[in-house]
């Protein structure tokens, strides 16, 4: 192999050690590291997941405390079984910029990512009708990048708890509805301390006009439950992509 050759090589390598690099950055789901921010389980629950052993829900696993000394912003802690979604829940303050979160993460440093948030029009317990919980739909599959894995049928069955934590409380909520929707924002269309507002996004979450859903029948919601609905874009400009679920248990923890 002559200088040319070799050169040529090394420029090679290099371009494809590049391109994995960015392959796995953009494409490889990657759970993002919070462990310190995570309160160690007792020896009752030490071989428990966070969310895995009902048992274990009078001990908050989250260290709140650590959390809002280092942004009191915090709000709540969002964690989906079987997917990446690990993540605090920001909320912006008085001071704050309504969409902060969108382009800030936990530290408010500029980030493509952000964080996962809720806007100010609801309450940061958790307590409103439907609460509306926004995140990036990254392609790696981080922040609600992995909601997508409700489009399919099969994960969409085997799957259909999401857990909320709060300073005080656990919530536990089961998934009823994934579906694509237009980009209209939901807080301001429907007036949810209205129960024909509250009865309409019911009727749409139970029998979403789109192609793309997945509906669990056997679910029975009213305007006497509480919501959430997760909600991030597509690669479509107009449209959402939204994850319904109603609050199943409420536990107070120490």
């Amino acid at each position: 192999m002559n200088k040319k050759q070799k050169a040529l090589f090394i420029i090679l390598a290099a371009i494809f050690l590049v391109t994995a690099i960015a392959l796995v950055i953009n494409f490889v789901p990657m759970k993002e590291d919070y462990d310190a921010y995570k309160i160690q389980p007792t020896n009752q629950s030490k071989n428990s997941s966070i969310a895995s052993n009902e048992e274990s829900l009078l001990q908050n696993p989250i260290d709140f405390k650590a959390l809002k000394e280092s942004n009191n912003e915090v709000v709540g802690w969002i964690q989906i079984p079987n997917t990446v979604i690990d993540y605090p829940i920001l909320q912006s303050g008085a001071d704050t910029d309504e969409d902060f979160y969108l382009s800030r993460n936990l530290e408010k440093e500029k980030s493509t990512k952000g964080s996962i948030y809720i806007q100010k029009i609801n309450s940061m317990d958790f307590t409103d009708e439907n609460t509306l919980i926004y995140g990036h739909n990254m392609r790696n599959g981080s922040m609600f990048g992995s909601l997508k894995k409700f489009r399919n049928a099969d994960f969409f069955n085997e799957n259909d708890t999401i857990y909320i934590y709060t300073d005080k409380q656990i919530l536990k909520y089961k998934i009823y509805s994934a579906f694509v929707y237009n980009d209209r924002h939901i807080l301001n269309e429907f007036d949810f301390s209205k129960a024909e507002d509250y009865q309409k996004f019911i009727d749409i979450t139970l029998n979403p006009d789109t192609n793309v859903k997945n509906i669990r029948k056997d679910v029975k919601v009213t305007t006497d439950d509480r919501i959430i609905a997760l909600s991030t874009c597509t690669n479509v400009d107009t449209e959402r992509y939204l994850v319904v679920a109603v609050l199943i248990n409420d536990t107070y923890t120490n």
